[in-house]
């Protein structure tokens, strides 16, 4: 497989921690295997804009909150073994900007879509809708299958 004639050599999958985010990593890392291609799974964080009063506050541990969550997501997608062609990475910085930059050095990105189910569920959230919009690759967006458990 291969975009516009170049090979999929580097995949780059959005991670935030929720369930449609792992299934994008399981989708990617699908992909990779076939094309010997390589995944990074990357997070993304930043500081609110009331920062100086969560540090008074004693409560400013924003990175290694995020780091937690994208180590756990990657668990999870992948058990205690993560593939070796996954690396992972945590850039701070808001997700649909970040994400967009990364996009210059990548072949293909993945995401996923946070649907709301019915009509809302047919919509993207904004940071996939402008990773579609503006990713300098391909972008796929991917979401949860149904659990066997729900009902129709």
């Amino acid at each position: 497989m291969s975009v516009a004639g170049a090979p999929i050599a580097r995949i780059l999958v959005g991670v935030d921690g929720s369930e449609p985010s792992v299934e994008a990593l399981r989708q990617a890392q699908r992909f990779a295997t076939s094309l010997g291609a390589k995944v990074e799974a990357m997070g993304c964080w930043e500081y609110p804009q009331m920062y100086a009063g969560y540090v008074m506050m004693g409560i400013g541990q924003f990175e290694e909150g995020a780091r937690a969550i994208l180590d756990e997501a990657v668990k999870t997608a992948f058990g205690d073994e993560t593939p070796a062609n996954v690396t992972v990475s945590l850039v701070r910085g808001h997700p649909r900007e970040t994400l967009i930059e990364a996009s210059r050095n990548a072949d293909m990105m993945v995401v996923g879509r946070r649907g709301h189910g019915g009509f809302g569920g047919l919509l993207l959230g904004s940071v996939s809708s402008a990773l579609v919009a503006h990713a300098h690759c391909p972008v796929l967006v991917v979401h949860t299958p149904e659990k066997a458990h729900r009902a129709s």
